[in-house]
């Protein structure tokens, strides 16, 4: 075979080819003692760090013109410890909105009631002991079966039965601290997920009426999302889906949702939070973002880069 001939090549200037990369978006060295607005200015303007940059600026911008920024949270969020911030920015009015799954609640009510929660499932599942708390099970349906009469929904019901309680951790409850604060918090139950439905105090009608009262809740956050934020911290499938939903109601009643910015911050990569949060409601307007990494680290950065722009 004939070798091709090199010299025939049509080459360029180094100096004149446009570059992706250059010194100006480099790192700056860190050193002991540095500030955390310094460090943050100091991250390199390229990929992730880019991108948490851009979440930043969202986060801030909606604040700045009234914007919503809504939050939907795996249980996950509480199990890695993070409620305290949150509840921070609840009280500091960066989140107008939280949405969680039923198992969220399930962890927020036994730290109240007890201050710990997540049983070890491989060693009680053995002996069928597993999900088998009678007092976890008799509180979260003793707030619905007050709460449904009341109009409530999930996360309200529930807020205010801890709120009103002697649980000796109440003051430490996201719930709770949500209702005395009078922000919503949407709870979405996927029936047989949740071991308190193993228990026979469960009323399946008012668990799916108050449920069903927080998503048309939701949905009408989601309708005022237009130049606000969407965070998806750790669901992989019920609240991609939810969220997905109520944007297809909200712009069904003719809410436009053209100019949203949708986060999913979780360890991996995952198809419904892709679609369904970064990709598809952003497909006609708007940015959706993947910030990949334990959100135990990643959450706390986030509070601590918008406290640091917002004051």
């Amino acid at each position: 075979m004939r070798e091709l001939d090199f010299s025939r090549l049509r080459r360029t200037s180094l100096r004149s080819r446009k570059s992706k990369v250059s010194f100006r978006g480099c790192a700056a060295p860190v050193r002991k003692g540095m500030s955390f607005g310094a460090f943050l200015s100091g991250l390199p303007d390229y990929l992730a760090a880019k991108d948490f940059r851009a979440v930043v600026d969202a986060v801030v911008r909606a604040k700045r013109r009234g914007a919503p920024v809504l939050l939907g949270i795996g249980a996950h969020f509480i199990k890695v410890g993070l409620s305290p911030l949150l509840l921070q920015g609840l009280s500091e009015r960066i989140f107008d909105g939280v949405a969680m799954n039923g198992a969220g609640v399930i962890h927020d009510v036994e730290l109240a009631l007890a201050g710990k929660t997540s049983e070890d499932v491989a060693s009680q599942l053995a002996d069928g002991s597993f999900g088998m708390a009678r007092e976890t099970a008799q509180f979260i349906q003793g707030a619905l079966a007050a709460g449904v009469g009341e109009g409530l929904g999930f996360g309200a019901a529930v807020g205010k039965a801890i709120a009103g309680s002697r649980a000796p951790h109440r003051g430490r409850s996201l719930l709770a601290g949500a209702w005395k604060q009078g922000i919503p918090v949407t709870v979405h139950v996927c029936v047989g997920a949740d071991v308190t439905h193993m228990h026979p105090e469960t009323d399946g009608a008012a668990m799916g009426e108050t449920s069903l009262r927080d998503f048309r809740s939701f949905c009408g956050l989601v309708a005022r999302l237009q130049g606000g934020v969407y965070l998806n911290v750790g669901s992989a499938v019920v609240l991609p889906e939810v969220f997905l939903k109520a944007v297809s109601v909200a712009r069904n009643l003719g809410k436009p949702l053209s100019r949203i910015t949708t986060v999913n911050m979780d360890f991996q990569k995952l198809y419904r939070p892709d679609v369904n949060v970064v990709s598809r409601p952003t497909s006609g307007g708007g940015k959706g973002v993947h910030l990949i990494g334990p959100h135990e680290i990643l959450f706390p950065l986030l509070m601590a880069a918008v406290a640091e722009r917002i004051g």
